[in-house]
């Protein structure tokens, strides 16, 4: 034989295997297994979504988002800024030292926003940080 394998072969594994009706129900039962985990896996990212946006769209508007809340807090940091160099004469320094406050509260709020750094109130496990285990 060309191809190496001898006559009995192909009786061994259908004996090993039990024979091609269990290799047919064996793969009968690991599709329905993955059908099911992907039904369920569909299942919990709806509920996620709970009918929000679809993803382009919502994609989008928390650009749009984001990008407002890093302006705005550069904005309000140039106004206090210029506002206290009105009224205390310090030309240039405050207006310099609000606008790099509001760039970085902006960026802290955007980091907030977008779930990387989580809020000072919400730490678990008080001052001296989560329990370790031992």
């Amino acid at each position: 034989m060309g191809n190496g394998s001898r006559p009995d072969d192909a009786g061994r594994d259908r004996d090993r295997d039990g024979g091609p009706g269990a290799r047919d129900e064996d793969l009968d039962r690991r599709k329905a297994g993955l059908e099911a985990a992907l039904a369920a896996r569909r299942s919990s990212r709806r509920i996620e979504g709970n009918g929000a946006q679809s993803g382009g769209m919502a994609g989008f508007g928390n650009a749009l988002r984001l990008s407002s809340e890093f302006i705005a807090a550069i904005v309000v940091g140039a106004g206090l800024g210029w506002f206290i160099d009105r009224l205390a004469g310090t030309s240039p320094l405050g207006l310099i030292v609000f606008l790099l406050l509001g760039f970085c509260a902006g960026v802290l709020n955007v980091l907030r926003t977008a779930g990387l750094v989580a809020d000072a109130g919400s730490r678990t496990g008080g001052p001296k940080g989560p329990p370790h285990a031992n």
